[in-house]
């Protein structure tokens, strides 16, 4: 497939691992800030590893990615929403709107609606 979608994929599940792993107490205090349970905290967390981790996969099995991108890039857009909804200064917002901007890049890479 294009070697941009494969930098965005790694892209992607870099970036999710970093915040999901490495910076995970900011996570904790960012989703007290936003009213959300830990438990709904816990299962965003696992499910945009799970993502991640699916389109690092789909680079050597491209099946693999559609969807994955598709769901990510609805996380995204949730994580957009939330920054609005308690109204963060807009640098807070730039992580996950790129993070969004290159799940539907790869998704629209995949699905054959854009060609490099």
């Amino acid at each position: 497939m294009n070697t941009l979608s494969n930098c965005a994929q790694i892209i992607i599940a870099l970036a999710i691992a970093y915040v999901w792993i490495v910076r995970y107490d900011n996570i904790v205090k960012e989703f007290k800030q936003y009213g959300i349970s830990d438990l709904l905290r816990n299962f965003v967390g696992a499910a945009k590893i799970a993502l991640s981790t699916l389109l690092v996969t789909g680079i050597w099995h491209q099946d693999l990615v559609l969807v994955p991108a598709l769901l990510m890039a609805g996380l995204m857009a949730c994580a957009q929403i939330a920054h609005f909804k308690v109204k963060n200064r807009w640098l807070k917002f730039v992580p996950s709107l790129l993070l969004l901007i290159l799940s539907l890049f790869v998704a629209g890479t995949h699905s054959g609606l854009m060609k490099f």
